[in-house]
């Protein structure tokens, strides 16, 4: 919409970074500076994110990631929005940008062919083509490609495990995807070590076959890992396919159960979440724990101790970064920033 003034920036990059801490430090400061919001994973690896912020807020952050050398080649998926995304900024160090069990597979090495999106539109509904899913349940349940292989996996780091269910699939052409494209690198990059022969995968995901190629035949809604929780792709034959888990009317609203130890992703109809109050369940409507229900289904992510601060009073110019953080002194921090 014209008047959305935000941007949702979906991005990943593999890329070695030798000193992942430090580089954090510098990363998140970056954002605080220029109220950018949102989770970004930094490993030694590469960089994972997704971001929301003032349009030209965002154009800064673009360049500034595009301006080291590492992360030229970064490709920003992006949306526009009436406002940001997430609460808070976090910006964290992890052994992977996606969890996947496959340490030792280098994208920048080998991976499967990409397709742009409307390169896929052409070729996924040829007779030697199949589909594959890349993504959790709660993810496929909500939203797939029509006529694409799901897998019964909780979390992508199971992907390997599955991957013996598909041997009778190594001789077709294998069309890989999942929301955003990063976990398509390393999945592709198993089926070709696994023996498969003719190994794809959609370039940019879900995301970006929606916005350039109309999201033709993509079923239901795409999950996303922000306060939306779920977006619609499909501008040319939408469809729902996903039911409410309470009472199986149909329905593509997801919630995350109220009742954190719960936490479930699930399809659950307006009515039956204002009568259970965000949870699954009556035995998780009347857990002790139960976060309030605001109608949404959508809740801030555990900080599990993360410091925001952390190593930042380190730097020579300590009192800017005081004065940027609290508030006290940058006049563009405002009632919209909270780090």
């Amino acid at each position: 919409m014209e008047n959305n003034k935000y941007s949702i920036l979906l991005y990943y990059c593999y890329a070695q970074i030798e000193d992942p801490e430090a580089y954090r430090e510098e990363h998140h400061l970056f954002c605080v500076e220029n109220n950018i919001r949102g989770r970004i994973i930094i490993s030694p690896e590469g960089l994972n994110g997704t971001v929301s912020g003032l349009k030209e807020d965002c154009e800064r952050y673009m360049a500034y990631i595009h301006g080291d050398p590492r992360f030229a080649k970064t490709e920003f998926k992006i949306e526009s929005h009436d406002k940001h995304a997430f609460a808070k900024i976090h910006v964290r160090v992890k052994p992977e940008i996606v969890h996947s069990s496959l340490r030792h597979i280098d994208p920048n090495v080998r991976t499967g062919k990409h397709l742009e999106p409307e390169e896929f539109k052409a070729l996924k509904d040829q007779e030697d083509v199949v589909i594959l899913d890349v993504r959790s349940n709660y993810e496929h349940e909500l939203g797939k490609f029509k006529n694409a292989i799901t897998l019964d996996i909780e979390n992508f780091r199971d992907f390997p495990d599955k991957v013996k269910e598909l041997e009778h699939l190594k001789n077709k052409k294998v069309l890989t995807y999942c929301t955003g494209g990063i976990k398509c690198e390393k999945a592709s990059a198993f089926l070709l070590e696994q023996g498969f022969s003719d190994v794809y995968q959609l370039h940019g995901g879900i995301i970006k076959y929606g916005l350039e190629a109309g999201g033709e035949d993509f079923e239901g809604k795409c999950y996303v890992f922000d306060n939306r929780i779920a977006v619609d792709v499909n501008k040319v034959n939408p469809v729902v396919i996903s039911t409410c888990h309470v009472c199986g009317t149909t329905c593509d609203r997801m919630v995350n159960c109220a009742n954190p130890t719960c936490n479930a992703h699930l399809a659950i109809c307006e009515k039956c979440g204002w009568e259970l109050e965000g949870a699954c369940s009556t035995e998780c409507k009347e857990h002790p724990e139960k976060r309030p229900y605001d109608g949404t289904g959508y809740y801030q992510k555990n900080t599990n101790g993360y410091n925001p601060y952390k190593g930042l009073f380190r730097r020579q110019d300590k009192e800017k970064i005081k004065t940027t953080i609290h508030g006290q002194k940058d006049s563009r921090v405002g009632t919209d920033h909270q780090s």
